[in-house]
C-alpha cells in the first residue's frame, strides 16, 4: 500500500482510502505482541486545561498512525500522521485544538466537557497491516470540580469601592467571579432588566461596549465586568443589577445597593441632601460574630420603622416593626430570635451565619405618612482552614514538568501561590488551572528550585499551607 502525495492533497478522502485498504488486508486481525499504551498527562483534567495523550511503546516500521473519537470509524477521525512524509492530515472530528506529534502523542488544548469520552489510537505498518488499536477514556471535569473534590460554584458578586461614596465622588462597582466562557454582560439601574433601564452592555467576542438608554455619560464599563460611576449624585442611590450570559446560554445575576453620603452635600435642597442610609458594621463578618446595621439620617419625626430580610417589604420577610408612639416592638415572620432593634432605627444581628448574608430593607414612616426606604447588604463568611499541598515530584530534572496541587476544605475561597515567601510571579512556562488550585511548570529551570506554598483566602481570613520544597537537577 502506497501513501503518496495524493494523501496530503486530498486530505480526509485519502485517509479513508489508506485505512480502508489496511482493514481489508488484515481483516482487523491484531498481533498479540502489540503493547501500545496511552497515558493522560495530567491524569485528572479540568475544563480549560491542556492535556497530552502520551503514547508509549510505539511499534517500529510504521507507515501511518491515527487518532479517533470513540471506536474506529472514518467519520470519527481526529488526525492521521504519515511517517513517510512526516506530516499529518486532520479528520472530521478535528476541532482545531488538537496537535498530533510524530511520536504518536495527541495534544489537546483548552479541553471542554464535550471532550470527555473514549479515544482510540491505531497504528499501521509499512506493509499495510494494522499493528495495534489502543483505547482510553478521557474524563474532563467541570471547573466546579476543584482539585479532587466537588465544590459549589463561586457566586457572581459585586463590591462597592468605597462602600459609601460622597456626592461628587466616584465609585467602582467591582465584579468578582465572572463566569467562564463569558459572551456578554449587561448593567441595569434597579432590580428589573428592561431595556429602558439598561446602562450598558459588553460583548466579549468583539470586545465592544454599547450604551443603553439609562447611560448618563458618567458610567464606564470595563472588560472585567466592573462599572465605574463618576461624579455621583443622590439620584444614583439605589440598586444596580449585573446580568451575564455565557456561550452555553447560562444566565447569572448579581445585585448591589449603592449608598451615597449626602450629609456634606452643597445642594440647597435639604430634602435631597439628607438621605436615609445604613452601614453594616463590620462590612464583612465572620460566622458567630454580630453585625450592626447602623442607621444614619433617620427622619426626625419618624413614627414607625420596619425591618425586612431581602428587598421586598412584605409580611413574609418582615423581621420586626417598632412603633415610637407606643414604644412597642412586633416581631415578624422572618424574626429568628437573634435580632435586636434599637430606637435609633439600627438593627443588631447576633451569632450570624452564612445564611444571614444578603440584603436587608428598612422602611420608615413619619407623622405625615411619608415613607422612606433604604437597603443594606450583609456579608458573612466562615474562617478559612489551612490548605494542604502536594507535588508530583519534589526532585525534578531541568526541562521536565511538575505540578503542584492545593487542597482546601473550604468553599467559596480564592487561591494564590507563594514562592520563597513571596507572591509567585507567573512566567510563560507556568499555567494555573481555572480554579487556580493547580500550578503547572511546563519546562523546569534551575531558578524554579525553592519553597512553594498556596494560600486560601476569603474577605475575612486567609491561611497558608506548609511549604513544599522543589529541587532541580541538571539533565
Amino acid at each position: 500500500m502506497e501513501v503518496s502525495s495524493e494523501l496530503l492533497s486530498n486530505g480526509w478522502t485519502s485517509w479513508q482510502r489508506v485505512l480502508l485498504t489496511a482493514s481489508l488486508l488484515t481483516c482487523w486481525f491484531l498481533p498479540i505482541t502489540a503493547r501500545v499504551t496511552i497515558e493522560s498527562v495530567p491524569p485528572k483534567l479540568v475544563e480549560g486545561e491542556n492535556v497530552l495523550l502520551r503514547v508509549d511503546n510505539l511499534p517500529e516500521n510504521l507507515r501511518v498512525f491515527a487518532w479517533y473519537r470513540g471506536v474506529i470509524k472514518f467519520k470519527l477521525g481526529i488526525a492521521l500522521y504519515s511517517l513517510d512524509y512526516n506530516t499529518s492530515v486532520t479528520g472530521p472530528e478535528h476541532s482545531g485544538r488538537e496537535t498530533l506529534h510524530s511520536n504518536g502523542s495527541l495534544w489537546i488544548q483548552s479541553a471542554t466537557r464535550e471532550d470527555t469520552g473514549y479515544y482510540t489510537f491505531q497504528t499501521i505498518s509499512k506493509n499495510g497491516k494494522v499493528v495495534s488499536n489502543t483505547s482510553m477514556f478521557l474524563q474532563v471535569y467541570s471547573s466546579l470540580f476543584i482539585c479532587g473534590r466537588p465544590s459549589p460554584p463561586a457566586l457572581l458578586t459585586i463590591e462597592s469601592v468605597p462602600a459609601s461614596v460622597a456626592e461628587g465622588g466616584s465609585v467602582l462597582l467591582r465584579v468578582h467571579n465572572l463566569p467562564e466562557h463569558l459572551q456578554s454582560l449587561f448593567w441595569y439601574k434597579g432590580l428589573t432588566m428592561f431595556n429602558k433601564v439598561e446602562i450598558a452592555r459588553h460583548r466579549t467576542a468583539k470586545n465592544s461596549i454599547e450604551m443603553g438608554p439609562a447611560h448618563s455619560g458618567r458610567e464606564i464599563v470595563y472588560s472585567n465586568g466592573s462599572l465605574l460611576l463618576q461624579n455621583v449624585t443622590w439620584k444614583d442611590i439605589g440598586f444596580y443589577t449585573l446580568r451575564t450570559l455565557n456561550r452555553y446560554s447560562r444566565i447569572e445575576l448579581a445585585h448591589i445597593y449603592l449608598q451615597v453620603d449626602t450629609s456634606l452635600s452643597s445642594c440647597c435642597d435639604a430634602f435631597n441632601s439628607v438621605q436615609l442610609r445604613i452601614d453594616p458594621v463590620p462590612p464583612h463578618a465572620v460566622e458567630g460574630e454580630s453585625v450592626l446595621l447602623q442607621v444614619h439620617n433617620l427622619p426626625e419625626d419618624v413614627q414607625t420603622f420596619l425591618w425586612y430580610k431581602g428587598v421586598y417589604s412584605t409580611q413574609d420577610f418582615k423581621i420586626a416593626e417598632y412603633s415610637i408612639v407606643t414604644e412597642s416592638i412586633i416581631s415578624g415572620r422572618a424574626h429568628s430570635g437573634r435580632e435586636i432593634g434599637y430606637t435609633n432605627g439600627s438593627l443588631l444581628l447576633q451569632d450570624v451565619t452564612e445564611k444571614d448574608s444578603g440584603f436587608y430593607t428598612l422602611v420608615t414612616i413619619d407623622s405625615n405618612a411619608k415613607v422612606e426606604t433604604a437597603h443594606v447588604q450583609v456579608n458573612v463568611n466562615k474562617l478559612v482552614t489551612q490548605p494542604a499541598m502536594r507535588v508530583t515530584d519534589s526532585t525534578v530534572r531541568v526541562q521536565s514538568s511538575v505540578v503542584f496541587t492545593c487542597f482546601s476544605d473550604n468553599t467559596g475561597v480564592s487561591i494564590r501561590w507563594l514562592f520563597n515567601n513571596q507572591r509567585l510571579q507567573l512566567t510563560e512556562r507556568m499555567t494555573l488551572s481555572p480554579s487556580k488550585c493547580q500550578l503547572r511548570i511546563h519546562t523546569v529551570r534551575k531558578e524554579d528550585a525553592g519553597e512553594y506554598q498556596c494560600e486560601a483566602f476569603n474577605p475575612v481570613s486567609s491561611k497558608t499551607s506548609l511549604p513544599v520544597s522543589l529541587a532541580v537537577m541538571n539533565e
